[in-house]
């Protein structure tokens, strides 16, 4: 039974949910790719709300694809079973060894964490890897790197199945080479690749930071390639920001509408850069 008594908790809510009406009516039938990572996937609590936010997005007419990373669980994994890499210019070498490894940990531990974590939100999630139904396939991004791939072809037919089912997608960054080897490839280029061939209308990078950074240090709240382009030239943008600033670019080309890079560890990260007029991190367009 509800409380009749009215506080400004409820009102504020109340508000909030008026106010996301436009948004939620913009966002109906959109694609929206995200790439989820970094602090929220070791941490239960913001794994759980994370999984709630999806299962809202796909409850009010988006079609959520998630794609996620696991390096850390690798290199937990690599470390138990004493299997040795070997690193060229500071980029870990993936053998057939390491491969199996990864494979083991990003379709099986990281993957099943984050499907359950959605169904348990009442969510229909459905674990894959770019291997199923020849999703991805990939070229040697560096031979140097062994089998670290590049995507080069996305047949995304599976993924419009799983949207006609009810279905949200969660994708393990792996792929098959033409010869039927296995390549890891790295989540955030997966993310984008995967954003393009579906046409997607947001890609959103959750991070570990708040957005690209001006050379004052400040938050830049919209961009344009252009943009990013000359902050890249002129060395503002640099370090860990230059890969995902590049997939953000690629996408745009390949027909992403808009990509942001946003703090993944931000309550409710991905609902109030879509339902709220404020936003959340950068976004950056063509133009």
């Amino acid at each position: 039974m509800k409380k009749r008594d009215m506080n400004r908790d409820w009102i504020a809510t109340a508000k909030t949910l008026s106010e996301a009406l436009p948004y939620l009516q913009r966002y109906d039938g959109a694609v929206v790719v995200i790439k989820f990572g970094g602090h929220a996937m070791g941490d239960d609590a913001a794994m759980d709300m994370f999984a709630r936010d999806v299962v809202l997005m796909r409850q009010v007419g988006v079609n959520p694809v998630i794609v996620h990373g696991g390096g850390p669980m690798i290199n937990e994994m690599l470390d138990k079973l004493d299997i040795q890499s070997e690193f060229v210019n500071g980029k870990r070498v993936t053998d057939a060894a390491t491969m199996e490894v990864v494979e083991m940990v990003l379709s099986g531990r990281v993957n099943k964490r984050i499907v359950q974590a959605i169904n348990a939100q009442g969510g229909r999630a459905v674990g894959l890897s770019g291997k199923d139904a020849n999703m991805v396939t990939c070229d040697p991004a560096d031979p140097a790197l062994g089998l670290v791939g590049k995507p080069s072809e996305i047949d995304a037919g599976i993924l419009h199945t799983l949207f006609r089912d009810d279905a949200i997608p969660v994708i393990a960054p792996l792929g098959s080479g033409r010869a039927g080897e296995t390549f890891n490839i790295n989540g955030d280029t997966m993310a984008g690749a995967i954003a393009g061939a579906l046409k997607a209308d947001r890609l959103l990078l959750l991070t570990d930071v708040d957005g690209v950074r001006d050379a004052s240090g400040a938050v830049v709240t919209e961009l344009t390639a252009e943009q990013i382009r000359a902050m890249t030239a002129e060395g503002t943008i640099k370090g860990g920001m230059i890969p995902k600033t590049e997939t953000a670019l690629a996408a745009i080309a390949a027909g992403v509408r808009a990509v942001v890079i946003v703090d993944g560890r931000a309550p409710n990260a991905a609902l109030l850069e879509l339902f709220t007029e404020h936003g959340a991190g950068s976004m950056i367009r063509e133009g």
